[in-house]
């Protein structure tokens, strides 16, 4: 996800734990398999020798009261019991496992189309690849990268990281969602998949008044799969609807066309406030120059039909002429230094870090709900300080809630600690409303119980009804709270709870899965509990059953669910609190913007 290797942190000095020595090796394995991931300057190695001792700061707002008071929220004991042990190490051969999966899968992210393509691409074609295009654009820091493993394994072949590239990252101090184009991945053709991929990047600018930036390099829609990706309300001229919402809303759009521009992927810089053309090899036309010959008959240069030039200089249809593409982004770099931004505040504090080491959470991260361990032992390695302010700690256990800090950042937080019982869902829904009306952000832990028995009499069927009602409730309260929602999933995201927990169905701004996540109607290892539809007495075939369950396993793994753009994408573990607190960075710059009286969109003469 992070554009510096995703690695696997290291415990602070005053940190002990029985299996670094496994830790280390598998952080060398990690580390040298994936520097090139994603852009970043310095490698995982470089920034961890700086160890976690060092207290990390961050740009605050009005907040330093909260930062205050928080030094007196208790502790959370984060100690890993010997009782726990053996669950523990389960739990860490499983991690190690997935984890191990999902390098393999990034490393065929990173090859984008493969060796041949990206040499013709950058040789023959005299292009940058799309990640040396971002190292340009985006300020020297690390970014976001939303949903790489988009693509991967689908019905009509692999289109690694969906042919496009979409994340976060800072320009000109500030944040920025980008959607570039990968055209050594297919040519640039976009796949329904590429539709879903950007439809939810401007989602996310739209939910969290982010500037867009499109880097356009398209060869139009893939013909065979139209029925796919034009027709329906979420296809591709989705995208086009968005643009112009979204510039009516005063949200900032800027495109630079980086290469072909055809078909509706023409209509995506043309709807952009400003953008830029790359002379020779940035061209912009509905019909390219082999439909015009079938047409007219007529021989027609790309540059001659829809080149830089003739944009720039006749048509209009782009702002601003680059003669290479070192000059387009840096153009647009000044493009985007023009917007009314307020300063981000320039105060520095310095926060807590968390009393125990991240490696950790590898061994807390559930191999299946039989392996959970108390979710405080992960809060005590995501507060800072692992301090946490309860709320109702001795009631609907099953529940965890309270309110903590990360990195600086006030947030509640609900935590799922097995079966959500009524009583924990009425803690729930009380709690989600204090936020709301307090209009902090929402962390959501998400670790669902797999499917409950059936009641089998009557006192059963009752504290089911009222189990159902309070669940309601819940979903209700989430539903209506008008604050920030960040969803984790650290284990189980299974039926009707996952709704509860604010799943993707409820439009959290942000959800990510752990590589152990599991995401599905029911848990395959309990299926067979559940009765067919409409027969009770049903037992089933057992060859049947055995196909069904192992459907289930295969479509319930989080490299299933993130390969369809069911989540943000896939973190580990030991970067889950440096991936939240950027998330409550990235929400909170709309703070600083000076929204515009103008309620229409910026319409291109």
């Amino acid at each position: 996800m992070w554009n510096t290797v995703c690695s696997l942190g290291r415990l602070a000095s005053n940190a002990t734990s029985p299996l670094l020595p496994r830790l280390q090796t598998l952080n060398r394995v990690f580390e040298g398999k994936y520097e090139e991931v994603c852009r970043g300057k310095h490698p995982a190695h470089t920034l961890q020798s700086q160890g976690l001792t060092r207290t990390p700061c961050r740009l605050v707002s009005n907040q330093a009261k909260y930062r205050r008071f928080a030094q007196t929220y208790p502790v959370l004991d984060g100690r890993i019991l010997s009782v726990y042990r053996h669950v523990f190490e389960e739990n860490l051969r499983n991690s190690e496992a997935v984890i191990k999966r999902y390098s393999e899968l990034l490393e065929t992210v990173r090859k984008g189309g493969g060796e041949h393509a990206i040499l013709r691409h950058t040789q023959r074609n005299k292009k940058l690849f799309v990640r040396e295009r971002l190292k340009l654009l985006l300020d020297d820091e690390t970014f976001l990268e939303l949903s790489p493993l988009a693509g991967l394994s689908l019905p009509y072949g692999d289109v690694p990281a969906a042919g496009c590239l979409t994340g976060i990252g800072k320009i000109c101090g500030v944040w920025c969602v980008f959607m570039a184009n990968d055209a050594t991945v297919k040519g640039g053709t976009i796949y329904p998949i590429g539709v879903k991929k950007q439809l939810r990047a401007q989602e996310i600018a739209l939910q969290n008044r982010l500037l867009a930036v499109y880097l356009v390099d398209s060869g139009g829609a893939f013909l065979p799969l139209q029925s796919e990706l034009f027709p329906d309300k979420l296809h591709g001229g989705r995208a086009f609807y968005n643009e112009a919402i979204m510039s009516a809303m005063g949200i900032p759009q800027v495109a630079v066309v980086c290469g072909s521009c055809v078909a509706g992927g023409a209509y995506v810089p043309t709807m952009a406030e400003e953008s830029v053309i790359i002379d020779k090899i940035g061209t912009l036309f509905l019909a390219g120059p082999p439909l015009v010959k079938a047409a007219t008959g007529e021989n027609v240069s790309p540059e001659d039909l829809g080149g830089a030039r003739l944009h720039s200089e006749v048509s209009g249809c782009s702002d601003h002429f680059a003669s290479a593409e070192e000059e387009a982004y840096e153009c647009l770099r000044n493009v985007i230094s023009t917007l009314n931004y307020e300063p981000l505040p320039a105060e520095v504090t310095e926060h807590e870090s968390p009393l125990h080491g991240s490696d950790e959470l590898l061994g807390l991260a559930p191999r299946d709900y039989r392996f959970t361990l108390p979710v405080k032992l992960i809060l005590s390695r995501l507060m800072d300080g692992s301090r946490f302010q309860e709320f109702k700690a001795n009631y609907g256990t099953t529940l965890v809630t309270g309110f903590g800090h990360v990195e600086g950042h006030l947030l509640g937080v609900v935590a799922s600690n097995g079966e959500l019982t009524q009583d924990a869902a009425l803690k729930g829904s009380h709690f989600v409303q204090l936020c709301a009306q307090r209009s902090l952000p929402i962390l959501f832990l998400q670790n669902t119980a797999p499917h409950t028995a059936q009641p089998t009499s009557t006192s059963q069927a009752e504290a089911h009804s009222n189990r159902l009602k309070a669940q309601a409730s819940m979903m209700a309260a989430v539903a209506c709270a008008a604050v920030p929602k960040i969803t984790v999933v650290i284990g189980g995201s299974y039926g009707s709870d996952s709704y509860v927990m604010c799943g993707r169905s409820f439009s959290p701004n942000f959800l990510f899965l752990w590589p152990n996540a599991r995401v599905a109607l029911v848990d395959s290892r309990h299926f067979s509990t559940v009765p067919r539809a409409g027969d009770s007495d049903w037992t089933g075939d057992e060859a049947e059953l055995r196909q069904l369950k192992e459907k289930l396993e295969e479509e319930s793994s989080a490299f299933y669910s993130s390969a369809r753009l069911w989540d943000d994408g896939i973190i580990l573990p030991q970067n889950t609190r440096k991936v939240i607190a950027q998330c409550l960075e990235i929400i909170e710059q709309q703070k600083y913007q000076l929204l515009s009286p103008c309620q229409y969109p910026v319409i291109r003469m």
